[in-house]
């Protein structure tokens, strides 16, 4: 069965409840293409607000959680929180994550693992840095992060594989549409208003996880990128 074109939004730490309120009744008020399954990933903080406010048939993601139920671990979420606010996605592996706060293959496999067992979707994340692509290592960088992912998947339905292009981040490099169709969904980075439709008409791209333009109103164009 083909999964549903998907569009990830990762708003990262950005926003408040005005600039957030607005962006939601633009969301809400906007045609979107029902065949498209949307899932919005709010700072934690707001995840409570954003689920009340943002139209149902919308999903809301966290952007991290951690590994365990609870416990003494100061400033994490578990799933079991997100649950408890009306969510049922999580964004996991995302590069920075990965680069920025240090997570490793074996912590993001044990989050995927008990997400998955408390009942969240998990929109993985993978890609390779530019030292990485410029090495050759792409595959072997991509394939072991999948590889631990997947060594914690049961249940393919409740997961979407990312593809994330780190070398294209603040680099002046592009990863065109070919270098992402074997991927699942398209680095947010390339992902404009301008470009979705070049890119959804890639046979192998079934999906987008967008991150600065979907904190715009050009967001609404980019989910109906297939129609």
């Amino acid at each position: 069965m083909t999964r549903k074109f998907f569009v990830g939004g990762n708003w990262k730490m950005n926003g408040d409840k005005k600039s957030l309120g607005e962006l939601i009744q633009t969301m809400n008020g906007g045609k979107v293409d029902s065949n498209v399954e949307v899932v919005c990933g709010a700072p934690s903080i707001y995840l409570d607000f954003v689920r009340s406010k943002l139209d149902s048939k919308f999903g809301v993601a966290a952007q991290n959680c951690y590994k365990v139920p609870k416990g003494a671990f100061t400033g994490e979420i578990s799933p079991a929180m997100i649950k408890d606010c009306g969510v049922n996605w999580v964004i996991l592996g995302h590069s920075e994550r990965r680069h920025v706060f240090g997570e490793n293959d074996e912590l993001i496999g044990q989050k995927t693992a008990h997400a998955l067992e408390n009942g969240l979707g998990v929109i993985a994340c993978i890609g390779e840095k530019l030292d990485e692509r410029e090495g050759g290592i792409t595959e072997k960088v991509v394939f072991a992060q999948t590889k631990v992912i997947a060594d914690n998947v049961k249940d393919w339905s409740k997961v979407v594989l990312a593809y994330e292009p780190v070398w294209a981040i603040g680099t002046g490099k592009t990863a065109s549409p070919q270098q992402s169709a074997t991927q699942l969904a398209e680095d947010q980075r390339s992902v404009t208003g301008a470009t979705c439709k070049e890119l959804a008409s890639q046979k192998d791209v079934d999906g987008f996880l967008v991150g600065g333009a979907s904190l715009k109103p050009e967001f609404i164009d980019i989910i109906n990128a297939k129609a």
